[in-house]
């Protein structure tokens, strides 16, 4: 099919990162961007491009800029360009595109720049300095938002939602970090799956060294060292225990410092720019979805009906199936994510499920990863004229869900876009017990560790005799020793008034 003139396109992406010891020599996330959208125009072959965009979007990170887009959109010589920006969550770069998508195609705008950049690596070490860097953000508590700087610009768009996606029965046992959910998920995935203990671990390592081998052939990878299952499942001093069953090596890698950028345009100007046509990869359609806001009310810990949704009306809306996919990089935070993605969208687990080597690896600079996979998979579809590749992107708790399948050859159909929400939100939505004094099952588990290294509490998700679910925690050490060795899913015991929970 011949595309139409307002048929939306990519015609540039890249990937930067620095690797500067020296926080106070260390470029800001706002110079990695600026970097990477001008290397973006390199990529397309035009880089005059920038100074015809008419919109600068950027996905909001872990800094305190109050309109990034606007410096952007001036050191790049696209003054006067609309400035947009997200709130925080793995999902909006996806999101965001696909809004972007929507906007060429219907003449809203000629071209879009989306960009975004992190500085973690600089971060932890400016303050293990004890340095102050100005563009670093004042954070109240582990895991709230950064403050944004008041300065008087604000972006003239924004994608997303502040809403707060911790219930409080969760916060009152002190659950609220994702490397204490996520390891639920997996201890959840586990159990629904009857593996044993040590089964499910060699299994998942072995998932993730498949990771950590695509990494490896990945040249914007940050790690790049081959690493075994055995090397990645085992505590080591490289590869301290963070919250079983994980180790560093299955957490997703923050401290890196990386930026990329997207340039959107469409068929007509790209045309008229000059843009050759093996440059360009076409989107073909856009789902999003989200799955219960809190955890707490979802009917389990091992699925995502937003997920399952999504990609049905994905592979609806472009008429391709699973075996078609060329490319896929399902959004890797954790083990845990990957594998509900590849369940719920029917993809086989022993196919390559990445094209950077996800966060751990590849590298995760929080809310911009998807970026990166994005312009990975442009460069890999470009390599592969007439291939497909499938990208999807994750925000909060297992929560935010947005999906996008790309090729080089035009879509038979417009470019859509479908929000599932109304289909989420019509499944089971379990009661939450705050506090509960009495009998109780476990559902899933995940031990933390102490300063020491040595396993100090457990965190449970119970279910209660009437279906509801309530959060509890085990002290006992030797009870959480064996919660590592053991399968404890299934166990049955008390609650007491304080959340302690007391195995038979």
């Amino acid at each position: 099919m011949a595309a139409d003139d307002r048929t939306p396109i990519y015609v540039g992406v890249a990937q930067v990162e620095q690797r500067e010891d020296d926080p106070s020599n260390a470029k800001e996330p706002l110079d990695l961007m600026v970097e990477a959208v001008k290397a973006a125009a390199e990529d397309c072959g035009s880089p005059n491009i920038l100074k015809e965009a008419d919109s600068v979007r950027v996905i909001r990170g872990i800094w305190g800029y109050g309109n990034p887009a606007r410096t952007v959109a001036a050191r790049v010589g696209a003054d006067g360009a609309e400035t947009g920006m997200t709130s925080l969550g793995g999902n909006y770069v996806q999101a965001m595109t696909n809004r972007s998508f929507l906007d060429i195609q219907s003449g809203k705008k000629d071209i879009i720049i989306v960009t975004g950049g992190e500085c973690g690596r600089t971060q932890a070490r400016a303050r293990k300095a004890g340095l102050d860097l100005d563009w670093n953000p004042l954070v109240r508590a582990p895991g709230a938002s950064p403050e944004l700087r008041n300065d008087g610009d604000t972006p003239d768009m924004f994608l997303g939602s502040n809403k707060v996606t911790r219930h409080e029965a969760e916060m009152k046992r002190g659950i609220q970090l994702p490397i204490q959910f996520y390891p639920m998920f997996e201890t959840a995935l586990r159990h629904a799956n009857g593996e044993t203990v040590d089964g499910h671990l060699e299994r998942v390592s072995k998932l993730w060294a498949g990771f950590n081998k695509v990494a490896v052939g990945n040249p914007n990878a940050w790690i790049r060292k081959p690493l075994s299952a055995e090397e990645i499942r085992t505590p080591s001093p490289s590869n301290r225990p963070v919250s079983y069953p994980y180790t560093k090596f299955m957490n997703s890698n923050n401290s890196v410092d990386q930026g990329a950028a997207l340039i959107l345009t469409s068929v007509g100007k790209a045309r008229s720019l000059g843009i050759p046509e093996y440059r360009w990869v076409y989107p073909h359609a856009g789902t999003e979805a989200w799955d219960h806001l809190y955890v707490s009310e979802r009917d389990n810990l091992h699925s995502s009906p937003a997920i399952r949704f999504a990609a049905a009306k994905l592979f609806e809306l472009t008429g391709h199936t699973v075996s078609d996919m060329d490319f896929i990089d399902l959004y890797s935070c954790f083990p845990a994510a990957v594998q509900v993605s590849a369940n719920e969208i029917g993809i086989p687990q022993d196919r390559p499920l990445t094209v950077t080597g996800g966060l751990t690896f590849a590298g995760g600079p929080l809310n911009n990863y998807v970026m990166h996979s994005v312009a990975r998979t442009v460069d890999l579809l470009r390599g592969k004229p007439g291939s497909v590749g499938l990208v999807t992107a994750n925000g909060g708790l297992l929560t935010k869900h947005a999906l996008c399948i790309y090729s080089t050859t035009p879509p038979e159909k417009p470019f859509a876009w479908a929000d599932m929400q109304a289909e989420v939100d019509a499944t089971l939505k379990r009661k939450v017990a705050v506090d509960h004094d009495g009998s109780a099952t476990v559902e899933s588990y995940v031990v933390m560790y102490g300063a020491d290294g040595t396993p100090t509490t457990a965190h449970t998700a119970c279910l209660l005799d009437d279906g509801e679910r309530t959060w509890a925690n085990v002290t006992d050490r030797d009870t959480v020793a064996a919660m590592m060795k053991e399968e404890f899913c299934g166990r049955t015991g008390t609650i007491d008034g304080a959340g302690g929970l007391h195995l038979n």
